[in-house]
């Protein structure tokens, strides 16, 4: 009898054989046992049937007309591969070179004729089990691996998560520090130059006093859009300083190019006409911008300046603005 919590479905046994009796005795005994019968008369048949994956395990008769059960075995592997069902060989040969055969074409197990018939549901229940347990572990094998994919995918969101404003979702300040990094030790060794912007909104307390916070979360949500928009590049950053604060990284930009993004920016968010009713200076939002850049030399030494430098300068550049009437771009150099 089949063992239970194995199949679900009973399994069902293919029967190979030229002789119309044996696969008649073959079939009651099976089907005694509570397996599903399918026969071929043929290795032809055999194979139709198999490609159909209609059986869980073959029952092959080594001696047939035209294709004989070696050759009929090989096939089936060829065509299938992982995917062939175990093949327990019936043979009248018992000589040492067919056993050896039998198992170099891929039969799983072999027995002889006559056959002794407990001893073949002996190895037909075998073969069952250990096919099923084979197949579960491919399952679960599957299984973990589908999980390991989703748990690397998983990572790299939170990743990408931990590294965005969850306000505005593009970079957040850790983001522009790593970013920053690597960018600063690649100019100094291509001796290329690096410019940064420092953004600030204009009377943006004000704009909360006089909308709400979350008018005002909106309202930074639609600047962070704006300045993205007009930094084209997918080798610069845009990322939230902080607060009311945006930063630009250009890499491999002079001070003529960085100055021009800033400008473009600065217009394009008057050009926005979002309503700022507290600002001292318009009756929209405006920004102003502060840009430092690090010229194209190869640099003396790498500790002679850090990030840390530029981005001091694009601060005090961006207070310069601030000073001037905002609403501004103001450039620095660091030679």
């Amino acid at each position: 009898m089949i063992k239970p919590g194995c199949w679900t479905v009973a399994p069902r046994i293919l029967i190979v054989d030229d002789e119309k009796t044996i696969r008649l005795i073959l079939r009651r005994i099976l089907q005694k046992d509570g397996y599903q019968v399918i026969e071929a008369n043929n290795g032809e048949q055999c194979l139709e049937i198999c490609q159909k994956q209609l059986a869980d395990m073959v029952l092959l008769d080594a001696m047939m007309p035209q294709m004989d059960g070696f050759t009929c075995c090989a096939k089936l592997h060829q065509l299938l591969g992982e995917d062939s069902p175990p093949v327990l060989m019936i043979t009248v040969l018992d000589d040492q070179a067919s056993v050896d055969l039998a198992f170099q074409v891929g039969a799983t197990d072999y027995i002889t004729k006559p056959i002794h018939w407990a001893v073949l549901r002996q190895r037909v229940r075998r073969l069952l089990q250990t096919q099923w347990a084979m197949s579960e572990l491919r399952r679960q094998i599957e299984k973990e691996q589908m999980l390991i994919e989703k748990l690397g995918k998983a990572n790299k969101e939170l990743e990408r998560l931990a590294s965005l404003d969850s306000l505005t979702m593009i970079a957040n300040r850790r983001n522009f520090e790593q970013f920053i990094e690597s960018e600063w030790k690649r100019s100094h060794r291509n001796g290329l130059p690096l410019s940064i912007i420092m953004c600030d909104v204009d009377f943006f307390k004000a704009y909360n006093d006089t909308y709400g916070h979350q008018a005002g979360d909106t309202c930074l949500k639609k600047i962070a859009d704006i300045i993205i928009q007009n930094v084209n590049r997918s080798t610069d950053l845009v990322a939230r300083y902080g607060g009311e604060e945006f930063v630009v990284v250009l890499p491999e930009t002079g001070v003529e190019g960085a100055v021009y993004v800033g400008e473009k920016i600065c217009k394009s968010i008057k050009d926005a006409a979002i309503a700022h009713q507290g600002s001292k200076i318009s009756n929209c939002v405006t920004i102003s911008c502060g840009v430092a850049t690090r010229k194209s030399l190869l640099w003396e030494s790498e500790s002679e300046f850090q990030p840390s430098d530029l981005i001091k300068e694009a601060d005090s550049a961006l207070y310069e603005a601030k000073s001037q009437g905002r609403d501004r771009v103001y450039y620095s150099c660091i030679d």
